[in-house]
């Protein structure tokens, strides 16, 4: 997704406008029983959600018949995703879309929902295929790992000590895009670059920060923390503030316009990056509809219909994605904080 294409969507979802195609609207039902499609998110609270949750209610009045049930665990854990699908089970709702805090201990509850017929897709952190449909990637991991190494070399002048501060050890996403970002790093274009340390913040605030302020005491010489996660680069940010290390420590990463304007104009992050949550919980509902509904391309090797975002290609590994990651500095973060 290009410049322009991002703003324009990003705000249509501001305004709440609809801008389904006409597949869309002859899909969407007129009457009956609403198809209710539960939204199981790493845990509640969370910005990044819901932003998402925001665009599943766009979908939702867009397709007309859909009732979107949100939830999630207090806490980020495999344990409470568990028990919350269980619930759903017995609620015999539709389809789930599920943001898994693990990949693989998911797949049994997962396996039994779709043993009672109930529609099962991940979408941001993926459920082992065995486990689902269809995974919803918010970009292609290979760009996002690619874009955070590359952003966290522009902050320092190419050259120097990095951290990664993650989310949790067994989050899907986030150790795919440290493993790219440390091939990547092996690449002369970042030969410079020497990863000192990778530490989990679990997506808790607290727990995050701490991290941070243990990397920066223990690496005197850090130039930059890479957080893959909202969580954690808030945190981040807001340690080398309190360290007084603004200009010394370039926070970088994924992180939600709203959230990260204060520390844009502090200093703590020159740039960083994130899709459209919005953008992402929009299409997560239009692909559990088109699953829902049965729809012919709605497969391995097809495509579904998302509304505003277009056709979206499902691979032959159950697996599609939206667009790489958009960035964000001092030219454009308040202009987004409005939105998302």
């Amino acid at each position: 997704m290009n410049r322009k294409t991002f703003i324009a969507a990003a705000a249509l979802a501001a305004l709440g406008l609809s801008a389904c195609g006409q597949k869309a609207e002859q899909a969407a039902g007129t009457g009956g029983e609403k198809i209710r499609i539960a939204m199981v998110v790493k845990n509640l609270g969370n910005g990044f959600f819901d932003a998402a949750h925001t665009g599943a209610k766009q979908a939702a009045a867009e397709l007309k018949n859909v009732e979107i049930i949100y939830t999630g665990p207090t806490t980020p854990s495999a344990e409470g995703q568990i028990e919350i699908v269980n619930s759903l089970i017995s609620q015999k709702v539709d389809a789930i879309v599920i943001s898994a805090n693990d990949p693989n201990a998911l797949v049994p509850i997962a396996k039994k929902a779709m043993q009672r017929g109930i529609k099962v897709i991940s979408f941001d952190s993926g459920l082992a295929p065995d486990g689902r449909l269809m995974q919803l990637n918010p970009s292609n991991a290979q760009l996002i790992g690619r874009k955070q190494l590359q952003m966290a070399a522009d902050s320092i002048g190419g050259a120097g000590e990095i951290a990664i501060l993650s989310a949790s050890a067994q989050a899907t996403n986030q150790n795919i895009w440290i493993d790219v970002m440390k091939a990547e790093l092996a690449k002369p274009e970042f030969a410079k670059l020497k990863l000192v340390t990778t530490a989990y913040g679990d997506d808790q605030s607290d727990k995050s920060y701490r991290e941070a302020i243990g990397m920066l005491r223990s690496y005197p010489h850090l130039k930059a923390i890479i957080a893959p996660t909202t969580v954690g680069i808030v945190a981040a940010g807001k340690a080398v503030v309190d360290e007084k290390l603004v200009g010394k420590v370039h926070v970088t990463g994924l992180g939600l316009p709203s959230e990260m304007a204060g520390h844009v104009k502090s200093g703590a992050v020159k740039e960083f990056a994130i899709w459209n949550p919005i953008d992402l919980g929009y299409a997560a509902t239009y692909a559990a509809y088109d699953f829902v509904k049965a729809a012919p391309d709605a497969k391995t090797g097809g495509t579904f219909s998302a509304g505003r975002m277009g056709a979206i290609t499902i691979d032959a590994q159950g697996e599609a994605a939206m667009a790489e990651p958009f960035k964000y500095d001092a030219s454009n973060v308040d202009q987004f904080a409005k939105i998302f």
